[in-house]
């Protein structure tokens, strides 16, 4: 029987020392071999010195600033091994057997660059985040989730292609990174993975949902569930993507339907809600965007 890949496991820390060490326990009963795991800690303040002592199986690489999601996750893939990588939030917690479905998708079909699990909620595993998605409207900017808030009762267990991976559970070719590049760290917050995945169908790769493996998600515990932090970097991220990923008739639309539609929604909702820490947040996102052009990267390919 051929020896099953490598698969390198990569997650980011900041501030979630707990979060991580509960992820780390859940990815030692797992029954998929061989794997490697790395955590990237982005400047926390909280020391991971009993991580480092109760795990020392786990590379841990530090970083000397808070680098946001997609620079703490590239850090670590310059140094991966494997086949494959799977980007985990450090908010998750897995079944032991979500690995096997994975790579048994990407090894079926070669042309399949990201495989997403199941994403369901772990305060209420029963109801599903994510079980696909329909990708961004060039139009309107807008995307929708499959099985958002559904309960898992099985009509999502098929795997099937679709348009968009999630972040918090995607498991990725090593082609892709040779083709494709990193993610752009730009986004820092929110985003980063919806601009790669087009940049990854642009170059010719498929994104797939695997329903058979699940994944258990805490959600927005390293920023809060509505925080002027995640309020910001939604905002301006979604501009951010729009500017990217669209040009011409679709770039103006998209632009125009967010200034003239989701923004006075936007703005009217946080301002009669009273949410004015939010209500700035909203502001000076949408505000970056019209200070900031240069908004393109040169993206890092990774050779073997």
């Amino acid at each position: 029987m051929a020896s099953l890949p490598l698969v390198s496991i990569v997650t980011v820390n900041f501030n979630g020392l707990l979060h991580t060490e509960a992820l780390l326990h859940s990815l030692q009963k797992i029954s998929y071999s061989p794997i490697e795991i790395f955590v990237v800690d982005n400047a926390s303040s909280e020391s991971l010195n009993s991580l480092q002592v109760n795990f020392p199986d786990v590379v841990f690489i530090f970083s000397n600033e808070n680098l946001g999601f997609a620079a703490g996750n590239n850090l670590a893939i310059h140094q991966v091994k494997g086949k494959y990588t799977l980007l985990l939030n450090n908010d998750t917690e897995v079944e032991t057997g979500f690995l096997e479905p994975l790579v048994e998708l990407m090894e079926l079909n070669e042309r399949i660059g990201i495989v997403s699990s199941k994403i369901l909620y772990f305060q209420n595993p029963t109801m599903i985040q994510y079980a696909g998605n329909t990708g961004i409207n060039r139009y309107t900017g807008r995307g929708f989730t499959i099985g958002y808030n559904a309960i898992d009762s099985g009509d999502y267990s098929l795997s099937c292609q679709t348009q968009l991976a999630h972040g918090a559970a995607m498991l990725i070719s090593q082609k892709v990174f040779e083709n494709v590049g990193l993610m752009a760290e730009l986004f820092f917050l929110y985003y980063e993975e919806i601009d790669f995945c087009e940049r990854v169908k642009q170059a010719g790769f498929e994104i797939w949902y695997c329903g058979a493996s699940k994944v258990f998600h805490k959600e927005s515990m390293s920023v809060g569930k509505e925080s002027p932090l995640k309020m910001y970097y939604l905002t301006r991220n979604r501009l951010v993507f729009i500017r990217r990923n669209s040009k011409g008739m679709e770039l103006v639309s998209a632009l125009l339907f967010f200034m003239f539609i989701s923004y006075p929604i936007g703005f009217l909702r946080l301002l009669f809600k009273g949410q004015f820490s939010l209500l700035w947040a909203f502001n000076k996102g949408v505000f970056w965007n019209l200070f900031h052009h240069a908004i393109f990267e040169n993206q890092v390919l990774i050779k073997l």
